[in-house]
């Protein structure tokens, strides 16, 4: 049985999102956000105190992107892998990363100096920077989205995951109303997919059964 360490609506909802995709049993273990702080028996499990944590008969991740990549070429038959001999190959590996390094970090930043610092800390300016920043980015995507309905080798990947993760928290944030058209078109197709929407459910249930608030924290919604 896999188990996932797993915080509402963190980068621990790509590797969720994933197993829904792929119809795997799996145990789905709540935490409080940030883990380091609420939960110090963590650390045991993931020194850092950072989600995600997955298990998998003997396999420790804790990176995200990584970890749907795992997932994707360990179940071949869903085909949400592209394997290293079709031509979409490169394609997919360079969007499944630059859902993480190029979309989320920026995020983090957005979210550390417009929610997590203390109010005399925080930085409306550096905030705004780096959404811009963000947004910016993420107009790269706007032609290949006016053409295609996914991001590469003409379905649906373990890519659009990690891309759509780094739409997800950008809604949080309050800047899906900032996206271009085509992105937003792909932002909506992405959200109605079962597998997502299973995903969210899973979160939400789990979170009210096992104590933990089904708010993303912060509430930036």
């Amino acid at each position: 049985m896999i188990t996932l360490h797993h915080c509402v609506s963190a980068r621990s909802f790509r590797p969720l999102w994933m197993l829904e995709e792929l119809g795997l049993p799996y145990a789905l273990k709540m935490l409080s956000f940030p883990p380091r702080v609420h939960d110090v028996a963590y650390l045991a499990l993931n020194p850092l105190g950072t989600v995600p944590t997955l298990f998998d008969d003997g396999v420790c991740m804790t990176e995200s992107a990584a970890i749907c990549q795992y997932l994707a070429a360990r179940h071949p038959a869903a085909r949400l892998d592209v394997a290293v001999d079709e031509p979409a190959y490169a394609a997919y590996l360079n969007f499944l990363h630059f859902g993480e390094a190029t979309l989320t970090f920026p995020q983090t930043l957005i979210l550390r100096y417009a929610h997590f610092e203390s109010p005399e800390r925080r930085q409306p300016q550096v905030a705004e920077d780096y959404a811009k920043w963000f947004l910016a980015r993420l107009r790269t995507l706007e032609p290949l989205l006016a053409q295609e309905e996914f991001l590469c080798a003409a379905r649906f990947t373990a890519a659009d995951v990690s891309v759509g993760y780094a739409l997800l928290l950008a809604s949080h944030l309050g800047l899906a109303e900032r996206f271009k058209p085509a992105v937003r078109s792909y932002w909506q197709r992405l959200q109605q997919r079962p597998g997502h929407l299973r995903a969210l459910a899973a979160q939400h249930a789990a979170a009210v059964a096992q104590g933990v608030s089904a708010v993303p924290a912060p509430d930036v919604r």
